[in-house]
């Protein structure tokens, strides 16, 4: 089961990226500019961020299983319809849809994993699910730039659509409904809307999730500059980069598996400070090499620098997304919409902003880094001083 709500909820983050490196082909079979191809990111982040809105609370009210095999089946359609597109607008329009029906796995793995799960083994399912869906948007260019060369831009969707369907098999086949009748929420509109404002003025909820969110926002800035980083600024091949960017995105999976063994032995908030202090240190040594008097940055550091970063958000997010769903039990499908909506909308605002200086700059970058960084230190620092009752 676990396996499969993990495919589920990487399957809207892996869609995000996996085309990227096919935009300049799109670019020139519709003839469009790349502020408009861009638009089928864009389109798809927001409807990802919408869809978790939608779905998250609605789960409340008639169960999980059902939305999750209508959202698998439904990302798997989409993709089938980008596939196919005739015209950039088309394409919007299936990105649209297919970020609307990925949020389903996306709000509803974490949902389940709080309906059945108690104490430190939600943390440790959140530390494996976490570690596939944190792990899906660093590689998914890489996938994508694998397949590509081959089968063109069309065929990315194409993959898309198979694994949708392999997840939506995993979900029929593996997991059961898991919120019980009598834990359903009743009432309309109003009653749902009412859940979530109780879960977005909760302050112990407030502080976990800014924890997370925040920290997503340092990943993702990472993931939006760092091409142009290894790439125009130190000089890699595009091989090389893909090689350098293979090695973070281990670094993030590989932290976010040790965090799981470790969870049982260390708490959760412990385990948060100690990745906050590695985010810290590796921003201030990418500032001290950006800021360096060289032309040319050095492979080195920066590989350092990165790295460290990667393994340090893999002990912070897992913890923080359990921390902060533990603390919505009984309306955990609206926390987990506040949560991926944030999310998700943050990484949308946080990918021009890295780019503001252009392709030879990593200032921008940075800037963002350090204040997601800074509110992630305010967050934790509420997270240890404030006890974290469920809603």
């Amino acid at each position: 089961m676990l396996m499969a709500l993990a495919l589920c909820g990487a399957i809207g983050p892996f869609a995000t990226d996996t085309y990227l490196p096919a935009l300049p082909l799109i670019v020139d079979e519709f003839g469009v500019s790349a502020s408009v191809s861009q638009l089928t990111l864009t389109a798809f982040m927001v409807a990802l961020a919408l869809g978790q809105l939608v779905i998250g609370p609605l789960s409340d009210r008639v169960g999980r299983r059902r939305l999750l095999v209508l959202g698998s089946a439904g990302t798997a359609a989409a993709a089938i319809v980008c596939a196919l597109a005739p015209s950039i607008w088309v394409l919007v329009a299936g990105r649209i849809a297919q970020g609307f029906c990925g949020a389903a796995g996306v709000v509803l793995a974490k949902a389940v994993v709080v309906d059945v799960g108690r104490g430190a083994g939600v943390a440790k399912a959140f530390a494996t699910l976490m570690a596939i869906q944190s792990a899906a948007p660093v590689i998914a260019p890489l996938v994508g730039g694998a397949v590509v060369p081959f089968g063109g831009w069309r065929s990315v969707f194409w993959l898309l659509a198979a694994l949708s369907v392999v997840t939506t098999v995993g979900v029929v086949a593996a997991v059961p409904e898991s919120l019980r009748a009598d834990d359903r929420s009743t009432g309309g509109l109003r009653s749902t809307l009412a859940d979530m404002r109780v879960v977005a003025t909760h302050g112990p909820f407030v502080a976990r999730v800014s924890a997370f969110v925040f920290t997503f926002g340092v990943l993702f800035a990472y993931i939006s500059a760092s091409p142009f980083i290894y790439q125009d600024m130190v000089g890699l091949s595009p091989t090389a980069f893909s090689v350098a960017f293979t090695v973070n995105a281990l670094g993030i999976l590989a932290s976010n598996l040790a965090g799981a063994r470790l969870v049982g032995r260390f708490a959760p908030e412990k385990l948060m400070l100690t990745g906050l202090t590695g985010v810290v240190t590796a921003i201030v040594v990418l500032v001290v090499v950006a800021l360096s008097p060289a032309g040319t940055l050095a492979l080195a550091p920066v590989t350092v620098g990165f790295l460290l970063l990667t393994l340090s958000i893999g002990l912070i997010m897992p913890n923080a997304a359990a921390l902060a769903m533990q603390a919505t039990r009984g309306r955990s499908g609206s926390g987990s919409a506040l949560l991926g909506a944030a999310q998700f909308s943050l990484a949308a605002l946080v990918s021009p902003l890295t780019g503001l200086a252009g392709p030879h700059s990593a200032i921008p970058m940075l800037v963002v880094m350090g204040i997601c960084a800074a509110l992630v230190v305010a967050a934790v620092r509420s997270v240890f001083s404030r006890p974290a009752p469920a809603t």
